[in-house]
């Protein structure tokens, strides 16, 4: 903790940045919750609520790739802050949905907001190293990974209490606000000496090639086996995270049928593990050297799979908040360890590619895994579908061992900055 202290204390860019991030991801779960809180009052049907996630999914996975070569061959501030304004009007045309109830709004605008988001969210990635750099690049990783947690858990509770007790105009404005005050903090951050992106950017109209450019990042991802790597455990992930998703709904109503204040529970356990296996993390892998970090990483996927089928499993209701707790740990310790090293090994030029494309990756993946979990759930328990989940996990994790044993996951060169760091 008196590390995240420390940087927050002297690294003013990371303070505006970090500040950015609590607010805006703070304000995107006002949006959530008053979205699905209006679309059941007004239709009451959970299709339209699966319609709404899938809007919101789709146009994430297609700007991905869009937004990860803009990032790489423009000014990634400039790039964030048109993200903010961008959401910020979207944010605000929610209020129409309060006069046009109609379920078609809900989705367009969902789709909006999230085609902008990662331009934000790997720009956010990717300027680590430009305002961080050594120990406190370790540190920054670790704070923005568990600050995106911290903000899960608060602004979903405070979103709701917003929305049930103001109403959803002030949970619109909210989110919209939100986005202003992240533009303005991202707009104060001061980097020394900026270049274009990498040195195969060139200035000039036809600058950007975006297919070429993509396929470059995808070539040097490839070409990587460690970024290639963590890559198909991002996919492994989302095969049974997408399932989560669901299924902690289907727990709470239907296996231990508390309600929604079991799915609330439930959701909150998480949050916490992740809370703490991100705290873990940053004290664990300042101690670890790459063989180290590979092994730990192995055995924590290993516990996350593990304990979500013994989670789903488990009939006495404070066990399976225990062991919830426990994978969300596992899954929070590999986010954080293998977030650092792509920060710490991938050159400047393809940061934004490869956070890009790793995140529309994990929601490609999640989008299929929630509509297969959705669907076995009309002809097998949540138990059944648990088990299946936790499994996919062990799995990932078995075969990111076996290719470490096998010496498949070699350490990449340390990254070369393309630029100084402020």
């Amino acid at each position: 903790m008196s590390s995240f202290l420390n940087l927050l204390r002297r690294n003013a860019n990371y303070r505006r940045l970090w500040l950015a991030q609590v607010v805006s991801e703070a304000g995107d779960y006002f949006n959530n919750v008053a979205v699905f809180s209006l679309a059941m009052q007004t239709t009451g049907s959970g299709l339209v609520v699966s319609g709404i996630m899938l809007s919101r999914a789709i146009p994430a996975v297609l700007t991905g790739p869009l937004a990860g070569v803009m990032l790489d061959r423009f000014e990634r501030r400039r790039i964030m802050i048109a993200s903010d304004l961008a959401r910020c009007a979207v944010a605000f045309a929610f209020i129409a949905c309060l006069h046009y109830r109609e379920a078609w709004l809900l989705y367009a605008l969902s789709a909006l907001l999230m085609a902008a988001s990662p331009f934000f969210t790997s720009g956010r990635a990717a300027l680590l190293p430009s305002i961080a750099s050594g120990e406190e690049l370790r540190t920054a990783n670790s704070l923005t990974q568990t600050t995106q947690w911290a903000t899960l858990t608060a602004g979903t509770m405070l979103g709701g209490l917003v929305t049930a007790r103001m109403g959803y105009p002030w949970a619109f404005a909210i989110n919209a606000f939100s986005f202003l005050y992240s533009a303005a903090a991202v707009g104060r951050i001061r980097l020394k000496n900026l270049s274009e992106r990498g040195t195969d950017a060139q200035p000039g109209p036809d600058a950007l090639q975006p297919w070429r450019d993509y396929k470059a990042g995808l070539d040097y991802m490839r070409s990587v086996p460690l970024v290639l790597g963590i890559g198909l455990l991002t996919v492994g992930w989302a095969m049974g995270g997408g399932a989560a998703q669901i299924l902690f709904a289907l727990f709470g109503e239907q296996v231990f049928q508390r309600g929604a204040e079991g799915i609330g529970t439930i959701w909150g356990f998480a949050g916490v593990g992740l809370l703490a296996g991100g705290a873990l993390a940053h004290v664990v892998g300042g101690r670890l050297d790459f063989a180290g970090y590979k092994r730990a990483v192995a055995l924590s996927y290993l516990v996350h799979g593990a304990t979500y089928v013994v989670f789903s499993r488990s009939t006495w209701y404070p066990a399976a908040l225990f062991w919830i707790l426990l994978s969300r740990v596992g899954m929070a310790v590999t986010s954080v360890l293998n977030n650092y090293q792509l920060l710490r090994t991938t050159p400047d030029r393809y940061l934004g590619r490869v956070f890009a494309t790793l995140e529309s990756l994990r929601w490609f993946t999640m989008m299929f895994s929630m509509a297969a979990a959705g669907l076995a759930s009309e002809y097998f328990s949540p138990r059944a579908i648990g088990v299946v989940a936790g499994l996919l996990g062990c799995l990932t994790a078995i075969l990111w061992a076996l290719a470490d044993f096998s010496g498949r996951l070699p350490e990449p060169p340390p990254r070369e900055p393309d630029h100084p760091n402020s």
